[in-house]
């Protein structure tokens, strides 16, 4: 089996987000980067099919040069080679990108069996790159996946809806994006990491494209933690604390 997974380089969650003076960008230098959680689960269960059916995984991403780090960790838990389009580390629109991956999939000489993607990246969220990379390939797309099992030529797909759960079925080649929970994502052993240094990356350049959205500004969210309260010192503080937790109907 052929499979790939498409994954993005992006600031590690749980840092405070601080943009550019222009506004334009988020300041990266005090920022650790990764993959999303999504997409951690996307390379495992790629990982995981391989592991039951044989054959090659393949990852993908647009970036900067700087995104090897990123195709390397997740080479070192299972992943077989890598593709790196590179750009100059400017953010691009998801016409651009997609448009990118679509050349990047249509340029390898072997066909993928099945293409997964994480649900959204963990920075833009824009949760429209699968579906566009489907439409240009022409392929069928189950989204918000849960849980996936392959056999007989098709995938079947337990999808995520606000009322429960749906159960699809696609023939392959398919375009599936999953989200957290599909699996538990392994870590990178000493030996994978070791073995990860000299599995191939393809480097391929970015051809420039010309943006069909126009960025005006970006505004980080305003936070909603109000802080700590202080209720007294010592047993003066007991009153403040019952009325607190009589307004929280905890008594």
């Amino acid at each position: 089996m052929n499979i790939l997974v498409c994954i993005k380089r992006v600031p590690l969650a749980g840092g405070t987000l601080i943009l550019t003076p222009d506004k334009q960008d988020i300041e990266t230098k005090f920022l650790g980067f990764g993959i999303s959680p999504h997409e951690e689960n996307a390379v495992e269960a790629g990982v995981q099919l391989i592991e039951q059916m044989g054959g090659e995984l393949t990852l993908l991403t647009l970036g900067p040069s700087d995104a090897e780090e990123q195709l390397r960790a997740s080479l070192a838990v299972g992943a077989s080679r890598a593709i790196l389009v590179e750009t100059d580390g400017q953010e691009w629109d998801p016409q651009g990108t997609a448009a990118a991956l679509v050349e990047a999939i249509k340029a390898e000489e072997r066909k993928f069996d099945l293409i997964i993607f994480g649900a959204e990246s963990a920075d833009s969220a824009g949760y429209q790159i699968h579906i566009r990379v489907a439409h240009a390939l022409g392929l069928p797309i189950v989204t918000n996946v849960k849980g996936m099992r392959v056999e007989g030529g098709k995938v079947s797909c337990d999808r995520v809806v606000p009322s429960g759960r749906e159960l699809y079925e696609a023939p392959l080649p398919s375009i599936i994006t999953v989200r957290d929970g599909l699996n538990i994502p392994r870590y990178p052993s000493v030996p994978g990491r070791m073995q990860a240094r000299k599995k191939p990356i393809d480097m391929k350049k970015a051809e420039a494209r010309v943006p069909q959205l126009v960025k005006l500004n970006l505004e980080v969210a305003p936070s909603k933690s109000t802080g700590a309260e202080i209720l007294g010192n010592g047993v003066e503080a007991v009153p403040a604390l019952v009325d607190v937790l009589k307004k929280i109907g905890t008594i």
